[in-house]
């Protein structure tokens, strides 16, 4: 039985003593039904959230962000531009805990109302970067997961297995997925810390001089060490925006240039399509198994002939083995002695002169360009292609929404986006605001 407003305003109390409640509202929140949630105000003028979950699977993940959530510290959040939840205080319930937090105001955007060039989206390409700038010391040192790149690249390639044997997976899809498990560019990639279940639903947004920014981050649960590109994945939903949350992003990163971050993303949200068909298959759910092939035929035929890493990418060691392979030139015999026992060092310089000022102009003027334009890529780095069709996660997200027993980690990556309200004219499409 669904817990009310006035129920969870009580357990403040217990939770923090000596508080005061002056005010309560129910909380609409984009977790499918998987929690219990009210807003309530207190008598010294603070909001808070207090939220309860409603099954064993939502318990676990509310432990894991009460966890997450205290390994960010003071000196650990001065390093991030946005404001992070805080917990202050859990009580029980009857059949569960509820835990209570601050509350982060703000609105979502759904990510295909998502609008390109300067405000939202290059927003969230910084905050993300500042995620990920994170030290991993930070997670590994309070024993939370850390996964490598053959870790990673393994869990996928498992994924891939246990949906060819369910026997429903389309066969170009297994060749599409088994070719990039097997493409070695793909997965040479620097790991970071991660937001793990991040989504367009996790950044909240607030205006400041009429632009977009991001000013609170929601859903820790996942706080891990892994692959970059999984906290992008529902960025296939948000086709007018994603060039520029990656260019942004890239623009901002300390990491290594990561070339295939972009193909990665788009690879995991495939999976999630996947993960549906295994999830079906092993609870034994047909109406769910028939869900899922529907969808993945709709993916198939939309990805035809195309495939995650170009097939004619260049690879750097058959270019090495090549210039190996080719004949060198013949030597000519230079001459490279001084012709004259000393020379004035100011008088080298001034033949010279000219050309390195214009290289040291062009650099500054290059950099500049970078620095000014966060849509600008930085060199070396690949945005991916942009021929890519938009990948729509709504269907399997509502589908998700009538299955209390499915996988965390397709719930997460999957929850339905919060109702949308209408906006102004000339405006993003918003949803309500939520806190953690």
């Amino acid at each position: 039985m669904a817990r009310s407003p006035l129920t969870l305003a009580a357990s403040v109390t217990s939770a923090l003593p000596g508080a005061g409640v002056v005010g309560v509202a129910a909380l609409t929140e984009n977790s499918a039904g998987r929690y219990d949630s009210a807003l309530v105000d207190l008598d010294d003028g603070r909001r808070v959230v207090v939220r309860a979950p409603v099954d064993d699977s939502a318990a676990a993940e509310t432990a894991s962000e009460v966890r997450a959530l205290s390994v960010l510290t003071s000196g650990v959040r001065g390093l991030l531009p946005f404001r992070v939840p805080t917990v202050l205080g859990q009580t029980a319930l009857v059949g569960g805990r509820a835990v209570v937090a601050d509350f982060l105001p703000g609105y979502r955007v759904d990510p295909p109302h998502l609008p390109a060039g300067r405000g939202a989206a290059t927003s969230l390409g910084e905050a993300i970067a500042a995620i990920h700038a994170l030290p991993v010391s930070v997670v590994r040192d309070e024993g939370l997961p850390a996964r490598t790149t053959r870790q990673l690249r393994d869990d996928i390639e498992r994924t891939v297995e246990r949906a060819v044997a369910t026997r429903r997976l389309p066969p170009s899809l297994d060749v599409r997925w088994s070719q990039a498990v097997t493409a070695e560019d793909l997965w040479r990639f620097e790991t970071t810390v991660v937001l793990g279940g991040a989504g367009a639903s996790s950044f909240l947004f607030e205006d400041f001089a009429g632009e977009p920014r991001v000013t609170g981050v929601l859903d820790w649960h996942g706080l891990s060490v892994g692959d970059p590109a999984g906290d992008f994945m529902w960025l296939a939903s948000a086709p007018d925006a994603a060039d520029d949350v990656f260019a942004s992003y890239l623009a901002r990163s300390v990491h290594a240039p990561d070339a295939l971050l972009r193909e990665r993303a788009r690879l995991y949200a495939e999976l999630e399509f996947a993960r549906w068909l295994v999830h079906g298959h092993e609870t034994g759910r047909s109406d769910i198994v028939d869900d899922a092939v529907e969808l993945l035929e709709s993916l198939a035929a939309g990805v035809a002939g195309d495939d995650i890493v170009p097939q004619d990418r260049a690879d750097v060691d058959d270019a090495i083995a090549l210039l190996d392979r080719l004949p060198g030139p013949t030597a000519t015999p230079v001459n490279t002695s001084m012709q004259t026992d000393a020379y004035d060092p100011a008088e080298v310089s001034a033949w010279f002169g000219d050309e390195a000022d214009d290289t040291d102009g062009n650099e500054s003027d290059a950099g500049e360009a970078d620095a000014g334009d966060p849509a600008a890529p930085r060199a070396g780095r690949d945005l991916g292609r942009e021929d890519t069709a938009p990948l729509d996660l709504a269907p399997i997200r509502e589908r998700l929404d009538d299955v209390g027993e499915a996988e965390r980690a397709s719930q997460a990556a999957l929850r339905r986006w919060a109702v949308p309200e209408e906006a102004p004219a000339g405006q993003p499409r918003r949803t309500r605001s939520s806190a953690t």
